[in-house]
């Protein structure tokens, strides 16, 4: 195993990535421009189009795709070529908040029955402290009939690839490696080094690895959280919230969150996964669940101030024609899987509303499959009651009064700006009925 890095770096050895989303397929794009590459995914599809040279997660590009020596297969076999292996597959949690292990087994399983003598496995999927050792180990021996720590090592990386943003990237974010012993942390370590020019950061153990990610996210929730609830005092008072945090701002130590809608599978989701551990060992969360709640109800609070909007602007709530612009988790990126949108729309068909939604940016597949929503075009939206601008996408902040003046129809215009884009005296300036969290 003391070889495995030699053997990489003159291509004697494989390395390969498992589960090639938005998280897996730069990483492998990465390694690839210096180690021999197998990207394994279970979506026959999702393969056939990184093999045409398509990007639909838009992480690199169609070009970034097409150029790279990553050779991508939905055949498990392959991966017997290899011996470092990377595993980046989602961990979501279930309708109930509780944490859904399937893909993460699955995707243990799958390597346990390709895992070859001397291989490294390294975790890069979201996790509670104690996962890797006592869920993933446990399947890769059975599986395989190997013997962790004689026959392969195990090591943990979480990853911090941030969906969409084109300056923090895999290459300049600082990345916590860990390792069973020492052998394995410093194989490791070398290993991500290649590729990761901010450098490495050795955690003292595989749990404090998995602790630190669970816990790099809940503070933003619990952060954003904060937000939220001063939002919804502000409303309340009639102060603009925007207009509070730039000046609470101009303290040196105040620290730069907005209120807003927490999808995505990071900060929406790993805090659960740190509750659900601590329950297990007795402790029932107060503050992280106590944010987790404001979070999760923030789409009704939208969708119930939107009412409250129309009935001030004399319209009919019940056959209201309402626009919703934007539906991906976040600004600038296609991904709709865990967005907190829908519960907009959602509570908005319990007054009887269905609202238009459009997105210039978002997977129309994905959102189809996973909602049953059908977007429409920007040029299909006429005669609105009332518009949301959801995300903060660049397509949107470019659309000028003129533009937005044409959405609607007869009748006072209600805009909800819930990202603050748009110059609020501007826009009631010119008679709109104007809120923003």
């Amino acid at each position: 195993m003391s070889h495995l890095y030699e053997n990489l770096l003159n291509s004697k050895d494989s390395l390969s990535l498992i589960g090639l989303g938005y998280v897996g397929l730069p990483i492998a794009v990465a390694f690839a421009k210096k180690v021999k590459v197998i990207g394994f995914d279970i979506s026959v599809g999702k393969i056939a189009l990184y093999r045409q040279g398509k990007d639909p997660t838009k992480e690199v590009g169609d070009e970034g795709v097409a150029a790279t020596t990553v050779q991508f297969t939905s055949d498990a076999s392959d991966l017997r070529r290899a011996r470092f292996h990377i595993v980046a597959v989602p961990t979501p949690v279930r309708s109930d908040n509780t944490p859904d292990l399937t893909p993460l087994r699955s995707a243990s399983k799958t390597l346990g029955q390709n895992l070859m003598p001397g291989s490294i496995v390294v975790y890069e999927s979201t996790v509670y402290p104690g996962v890797t050792e006592e869920v993933c180990i446990p399947i890769l021996e059975k599986e395989s009939g190997l013997k962790c720590g004689v026959d392969f090592k195990v090591g943990y990386s979480p990853e911090r690839i941030n969906p969409g943003d084109k300056v923090h990237r895999l290459e300049n974010i600082i990345k916590v490696v860990s390792g069973m012993d020492e052998e394995s942390l410093d194989i490791i370590a070398k290993v991500y080094e290649l590729v990761v020019d901010a450098g490495v950061y050795r955690a003292a153990s595989i749990q404090v690895a998995e602790a630190a990610k669970v816990i790099e996210n809940s503070q933003r929730d619990i952060n954003i959280a904060f937000m939220n609830e001063l939002s919804i005092i502000f409303n309340r008072l009639g102060i603009d919230t925007k207009d509070v945090l730039a000046a609470a701002g101009t303290k040196w130590n105040f620290l730069r969150f907005y209120p807003g809608l927490v999808g995505g599978h990071c900060i929406g989701v790993d805090p659960y996964y740190l509750t659900y551990r601590a329950a297990q060992v007795g402790y029932h969360s107060q503050i992280i669940l106590s944010g987790r709640r404001i979070n999760d109800n923030m789409g009704r609070f939208v969708a119930e101030n939107l009412i409250k909007c129309l009935i001030r602007a004399d319209k009919n709530v019940k056959h209201a024609k309402v626009a919703i612009l934007g539906f991906t988790f976040k600004e600038n990126c296609p991904d709709t899987r865990n967005t907190r949108i829908i519960d907009i729309y959602n509570e908005l068909q319990e007054y009887g509303i269905t609202a238009l939604i459009a997105d210039p940016v978002a997977d129309k597949s994905e959102a189809k499959v996973e909602y049953g929503i059908d977007f429409v075009d920007m040029e299909d939206i006429q005669n609105m009651d009332a518009v949301i601008i959801a995300v903060a996408h660049e397509e949107f902040k470019a659309m000028d009064m003129p533009f937005i003046d044409a959405l609607y129809g007869e009748g006072k215009k209600v805009l909800l700006d819930l990202k603050g884009i748009f110059d609020r005296h501007e826009y009631e300036a010119a008679d709109y009925l104007y809120w923003r969290l």
